[in-house]
């Protein structure tokens, strides 16, 4: 509370800026087993099965060059793979290895325990209403930035 009394003007791209740099600080290697942006790709493919290195791109705003970066590692990792869509040879279908599952599996239960923590003040009926003003604030973004993967 102390840092949002000192700067309760603060505006809320600066406080959404905080947050975020307080979560990607707590969310480290050593706690989901991988890197943040790792476990955001594997928990989408997860999600979503066998997706395109593009759809990648636009779900986790990442550039092309940043999604092939993400993908080598995890390939060598032994947590995913890239197959060619049979439907069109030119692209890759992502998809996760048993061992990429485990490791999500992990890494999402640690996640959890860090937002349990975290939201520990929290009524389930808060959580949910700040995860839809969230989502909120992301759409608009989304909304307001033509092509987000290029931000």
């Amino acid at each position: 509370m102390a840092n949002m009394e000192k700067g309760a003007d603060t505006g809320l791209v600066a406080l959404l800026t905080q947050i975020s740099k307080a979560l990607h600080r707590r969310t480290t290697e050593e706690l989901l087993g991988m890197r943040l942006k790792q476990f955001m790709l594997l928990g989408y493919v997860r999600d979503h099965g066998g997706v395109s290195q593009h759809e990648l791109e636009k779900a986790l705003l990442v550039d092309a060059n940043g999604v092939v970066l993400l993908l080598n590692e995890l390939e060598a990792a032994g947590f995913s793979i890239r197959r060619r869509d049979a439907n069109d040879r030119r692209r890759h279908l992502v998809e996760l290895t048993a061992a990429g599952r485990v490791a999500v599996e992990r890494a999402e239960k640690a996640r959890e325990s860090l937002e349990d923590e975290i939201l520990a003040a929290f009524s389930p009926e808060d959580r949910a209403t700040l995860r839809q003003l969230l989502g909120r604030v992301l759409d608009g973004l989304l909304k307001a930035t033509p092509d987000p993967v290029k931000v």
